[in-house]
């Protein structure tokens, strides 16, 4: 083990989670009126739809598959009756495909962005990175899962680059274990910490604005149609209690 690897393996880690949760406490604080995706819609809706759709779908079953392959320990799902040859195959396959889904998706919103003269100049710097890290991650997993596992030799990577992760938020790091990991291994895993740095920062902090919370609320508040009037006074429904429509002279 080398100083840099150490660095690379333990110290980068730790520093990109710190960024990741400083940087989202200091931006909700900060910054909640750009707590946004600033959203093109009005600009361009159709190929926005196909692009966003493709890229968030398989995103999240690509995320799925990251949280069931480096999350879940091996000795978890061979307990369940999975075999090593089952989950391979089937990670494999479902990989590609969600892979393959999320980069259409992402080429399409790219193409959108560079073609339309309206929705270019609303790209930030901040952006072009995101997009360049979004773009080499979803290549190089697609490397891994297509060029690696469903074509070439295979490799597990439960043992090592699954232990690895996990061993980072026990604070038990062990940097030999993804020292030792393929190259294409390291290097997807290398910039995705710099991807959860600059997270707080971009416009991909919307992802924790979907509203969940109105799943399952027994009411919806909105707004009345009719002014509302001075406290005190009666409001048009109140003044017509027997009529669906009141009419107003």
């Amino acid at each position: 083990m080398t100083s840099f690897e150490i660095i690379i393996w333990t110290v980068l880690p730790y520093v990109a989670i710190t960024i990741f949760i400083v940087g989202h406490i200091w931006r909700y604080r900060k910054d909640k009126f750009g707590w946004t995706s600033r959203s093109s819609q009005l600009q361009e809706k159709k190929i926005l739809a196909w692009g966003s759709n493709l890229f968030h779908y398989g995103a999240l079953a690509a995320i799925g598959g990251h949280v069931i392959g480096i999350l879940i320990p091996q000795s978890w799902t061979q307990a369940v009756g999975i075999s090593e040859s089952l989950y391979h195959n089937f990670s494999a396959y479902a990989g590609a495909i969600a892979g393959l889904v999320t980069f259409v998706g992402l080429v399409i919103l790219l193409y959108r962005r560079i073609s339309n003269s309206r929705i270019g100049p609303t790209t930030t710097s901040v952006d072009l990175v995101v997009y360049s890290l979004l773009t080499i991650l979803i290549i190089l997993g697609l490397s891994m899962t297509i060029g690696v596992n469903l074509l070439g030799p295979t490799y597990n990577y439960r043992p090592t680059v699954g232990v690895w992760f996990r061993d980072i938020f026990l604070l038990n790091p062990h940097p030999s274990l993804m020292a030792n990991a393929p190259e294409l291994y390291q290097l997807h895993a290398f910039l995705a910490w710099f991807l959860f740095a600059l997270w707080p920062f971009s416009r991909l902090v919307h992802v924790w604005s979907v509203p969940v919370w109105y799943i399952g609320r027994p009411y919806i508040l909105y707004r009345s149609r009719y002014k509302t009037p001075p406290l005190g006074e009666p409001s048009l429904v109140e003044s017509y209690p027997n009529t669906s429509n009141p009419k107003i002279d």
